[in-house]
């Protein structure tokens, strides 16, 4: 291949950029020397000067970083000096400021719109050289955790700037406020619904500067620390009740009648949210608890510890009396795990006195004896103790509401006399072979048995 034909490398084409360069800034420098002298005292017209010729712009899929940092940095400067000349150019052409107390509503619309449309053209010139400025993004599985802290600072500003610059748009573009008392009631509510629409706007820029905080926190740190999230949350926390506050000064400066409408309907709402809440978190704990239960019901018990005692009271009296006899056995859960029996009534006494002689046995105390009303039934309930062995035993009798009686366990276990006493006074259940059953509370003219759920007193003076 030719010399003529063959394309110059990456390196010929930036040695004769450099070469260009060079020569351009050699001419510049020579025309400023001479400048001086050929200037006559009278400038009449200047000689224009040559123009240089930028090199040849070369494709951004050929620069290397170093270059798009440069190019980058230039832009920027070239943005600022624009910004510049336009600022100076206003201010040239403006007429001297006049005092805000000699303007005219319109006038004071204008300068307020002017001063707005200042800020965002500065908080733009600063964005772009802020870019310009920053160096070129880096992947952030690359940063160190200073670069993710100060990616992350940086998202958190930009979100402020972009609130800060859109409060202050939205104030240049409103007209000046008027007096509440000067409103007509179609002024009121246009006011009241501007004031709602303002309210609304801000709490969307502050979820926005919420959300842009956040996304940037992730993007610089996929894993924050508990301190960032507990600021970032109570930032939001403070710009959510700022708002509340613009919304409720909005709302009171449209009507005092109408605010207070508003504000009590704001908190029945929240109250209503509230109690809402509330309920929804109570049910979740019920069905959480009824879940609980119903795995527990679900869950097989452990055996008590007092099942062998009541296997071995089963066992000795159904050798001696037959399986009949034991109406029921079981564990008394809600009584300290007291084995219980239930005794056929027939055969009572003759189980009592078993359970007094026997030696495996051996209950030689009875520590209580009453009675009970089940409104289909009374029972007799006994509680014994084993000295010997170290055991309770409880026991339960039935019997017929209309022909109550229970065999006397007096002549076996004397203090069951004064027991079986008071529950002959107190629910009539008759104990045959007691030696001395008379009431023990009330007199002998007492007419019916107060415990027993269908009692009606007779005197009704008493």
């Amino acid at each position: 291949m030719s010399d003529e034909k063959r394309k110059p490398t990456p390196e010929e084409k930036a040695a004769a950029e450099a070469r260009a360069k060079a020569e351009a800034l050699r001419k510049l420098r020579e025309q400023e020397a001479q400048a001086p002298q050929a200037a006559s005292p009278v400038e009449g017209a200047k000689e224009p000067k040559e123009e240089v010729s930028a090199p040849e712009a070369k494709p951004v899929s050929e620069m290397t970083p170093e270059e798009k940092a440069a190019a980058k940095k230039a832009a920027a400067a070239e943005a600022i000096a624009k910004a510049k000349a336009a600022k100076e150019q206003a201010e040239a052409a403006s007429p001297p400021a006049k005092p805000v107390s000699e303007m005219t509503p319109e006038e004071k619309a204008a300068a307020k719109k002017a001063a707005a449309a200042e800020a965002i053209a500065k908080a733009k010139a600063a964005k772009e050289q802020a870019e310009a400025t920053s160096p070129p993004a880096k992947p952030v599985s690359e940063m160190t955790p200073e670069e993710k802290a100060a990616a992350k600072k940086a998202a958190a500003a930009e979100a402020i700037a972009k609130a800060k610059a859109a409060k202050e748009q939205a104030e240049a573009t409103s007209p000046p406020a008027k007096p509440v008392s000067e409103m007509t009631p179609e002024e009121k509510a246009a006011a009241k619904k501007a004031a709602a629409a303002e309210a609304l706007a801000k709490a969307k820029a502050a979820k926005e500067a919420k959300e842009a905080a956040e996304n940037g926190a992730n993007s610089a740190d996929s894993t924050p620390d508990a301190d960032a999230k507990a600021k970032a949350a109570a930032a939001a926390k403070a710009k959510a009740a700022a708002a509340a506050a613009a919304k409720a000064k909005a709302a009171r400066e449209a009507g005092s009648d109408e605010s207070g409408d508003d504000d009590a309907k704001a908190k029945a709402a929240a109250a209503a949210k509230a109690k809402a809440a509330a309920a929804a978190a109570a049910k979740a704990k019920a069905t959480q608890t009824a879940g609980d239960e119903t795995l527990a019901e679900e869950a097989p018990k452990a055996p008590s510890k007092n099942q062998p005692y009541l296997d071995k009271y089963v066992s000795r009296i159904s050798e001696a009396f037959g399986q009949e006899v034991i109406e029921a056995s079981y564990i008394n859960e809600l009584g300290k795990e007291v084995p219980t029996l239930t005794i056929q009534n027939e055969r009572w006494h003759q189980v009592a006195q078993f359970l007094r002689d026997d030696e495996q046995l051996s209950f030689e105390y009875l520590s209580d004896l009453h009675g009970v009303d089940y409104e289909d039934r009374l029972e007799v309930y006994y509680h014994f103790y084993s000295y010997k062995n170290r055991q309770s035993l409880a026991v339960k009798v039935k019997t017929s509401r209309e022909e109550s009686k229970v065999a006397s366990v007096m002549d076996l276990w004397h203090g069951a006399n004064w027991n079986e006493r008071e529950t002959f006074d107190l629910l009539g259940i008759h104990f045959p072979g007691h030696k001395d059953l008379r009431r023990i509370l009330l007199p002998d003219d007492w007419v019916g048995y107060p415990l027993r759920k269908d009692y009606v007193q007779y005197d009704e003076e008493v």
